[in-house]
């Protein structure tokens, strides 16, 4: 029987890593993606690789720190993933893991299935029973700047995405309407087309606008109201004849237990550094697999495919690069589809790269 091997170190490095596409939503715009790249050594001598999207370079600071404190908490366990987030859930229950703790937590145990798929020499998608398939995906834009615009969504169709998402949410409903109009012209009818509201709403105007909104075809409506509103995506749910998506920022398989008990979506999206993991997307697969709701992946595309690749109801792959800048192979669509790569996760960092955009 192999031995796996202990770890030895933690390391969590701050970087803020331009976007080679300005993210645009209702909250305001992200031109860099501040980063926290996750290192873990094993006594062997592998290194497993994760990242954080930490949203607000703010947050980068507090995120680092929590490392350093749980990284003797590693020290000299083997490179278990699934007993390190049982281990860290139990440990903090009373205080609960939402929020920073619970992303670091989660970020480090995808870590460690990075360890742990390169002393096997497998990819992660294989460790967890599958294989490493091309999946479908779409390409992810944030508010647009039509007709500036225009020719990266034409680009887009034309590399091989057969679906496209963009953010709406401007200040009035007819620009919202005037922008999926266009965007519709320019994919056709044969491309699938989705909508994201970024929380910009309330149910109210919510179910005014969606109506409107109809007649384009939309494969789902995403988060048009506070991602904990979960009565007031289910009221949209009823009330309008859109197809609802959620779950990006539910916070381990509990939250995805509690949006089905409450038929807040007809879709689910799973955030890997929110929703707990692999550990957790696996246990949050299963209840959606039960509910018959099919799963997308948010951000994290280099580690979201080796979890999609074995997820019952896997629907889409969100595309939208973060940390391709500072990898020596960028995970890249190829005709529309994304497939997993290894071992591990198919990370290894640009450290030139990282020394440029520390931060």
């Amino acid at each position: 029987m192999t031995t796996l091997p202990a770890v030895s170190a933690v390391r969590a490095r701050p970087v803020d890593v331009p976007m080679a596409r300005p993210l645009r939503t209702a909250s305001g715009s992200t031109c860099a993606a501040p980063l926290l790249l996750l290192d873990v050594v094993t006594e062997s001598g592998v290194v497993g690789h994760s990242y954080l999207f930490a949203y607000s370079r703010l947050m980068l600071p507090a995120m680092t720190s929590i490392v350093r404190e749980l990284a003797p908490e590693l020290a000299g366990r083997s490179v278990s993933p699934v007993c390190w987030m049982h281990d860290m859930r139990r440990r903090f229950r009373l205080l609960g893991t939402q929020g920073l703790l619970g992303m670091v937590i989660s970020g480090i145990e995808m870590a460690l299935w990075d360890a742990l798929g390169k002393e096997l020499g497998q990819p992660v998608a294989r460790l967890l029973g599958g294989e490493a398939v091309a999946l479908r995906a779409y390409d992810s834009y944030g508010l647009l700047d039509l007709p500036r615009d225009e020719a990266a969504i034409r680009e887009s169709v034309a590399s091989g995405f057969r679906a496209v998402k963009i953010k709406i949410g401007y200040p009035d409903a007819a620009q919202d309407v005037a922008v999926v109009r266009r965007v519709r012209e320019i994919v056709g009818d044969d491309i699938e087309l989705m909508v994201d509201y970024t929380q910009a709403l309330d149910p109210a105007e919510a179910c005014r606008r969606i109506e409107r909104l109809c007649e384009f075809d939309l494969y789902w409506v995403e988060e048009p109201v506070a991602a904990e509103d979960l009565a007031g995506h289910a009221l949209v749910r009823r009330t309008t004849r859109a197809r609802i998506q959620t779950g990006e920022n539910w916070w381990f398989p509990e939250g995805c237990r509690a949006a089905i008990s409450a038929s807040a979506s007809d879709f689910a999206m799973f955030d890997l550094m929110k929703i707990g993991g692999f550990t957790g997307w696996m246990l949050a697969a299963g209840q959606a697999y039960a509910a018959s709701l099919p799963v997308s992946s948010h951000l994290f595309v280099e580690a979201s495919a080796h979890a999609m690749a074995v997820t019952p109801t896997g629907d889409w792959m969100e595309y939208l690069d973060l940390a391709g800048a500072i990898l020596q192979d960028p995970c890249r669509p190829v005709d529309g589809r994304i497939t997993p790569t290894g071992p591990g996760l198919g990370i290894t960092w640009n450290e030139e790269a990282i020394a440029r955009y520390a931060a």
